[in-house]
């Protein structure tokens, strides 16, 4: 198989993305309260707790850490991941979930400055 065609190792199924947000969101509320952002040390244990793959960490980073904590985390371990399609997919993914409601969880306190929110119609 060609590697273009293969995803990324971080690739995640949309359903995937919600459990990874819920988890690790009731997590880090538990944990530290409601608040706008995480520490990426924050956010690395809660992944930890709750058995998140190292693979697929930074999507929790992505939701809950500001964008320039994600980059100087992807800086120092070499990596190259965009925080704005990330945070628009995993907000994507919860709003867009097969449950009855846009959100079985609350994230309403999160905030998400580096968003064309307007992408999101469940907004309005």
């Amino acid at each position: 198989m060609n590697s273009d065609t293969l995803p990324a190792p971080c690739a995640l199924a949309p359903q995937d993305k919600q459990r990874q947000a819920q988890r690790v969101g009731d997590d880090l509320v538990r944990h530290y309260g409601k608040r706008n952002f995480y520490s990426v040390k924050q956010v690395r244990e809660a992944n930890q707790r709750n058995k998140i793959d190292i693979d697929v960490a930074c999507w929790s980073h992505a939701l809950f850490n500001t964008h320039a904590d994600f980059d100087q985390l992807h800086a120092a371990t070499g990596e190259t991941c965009d925080y704005v399609a990330m945070k628009a997919e995993m907000l994507q993914s919860v709003a867009t979930g097969d449950r009855s409601g846009w959100f079985d969880f609350d994230l309403s306190w999160l905030e998400f400055p580096d968003l064309d929110i307007s992408l999101f119609d469940f907004f309005d």
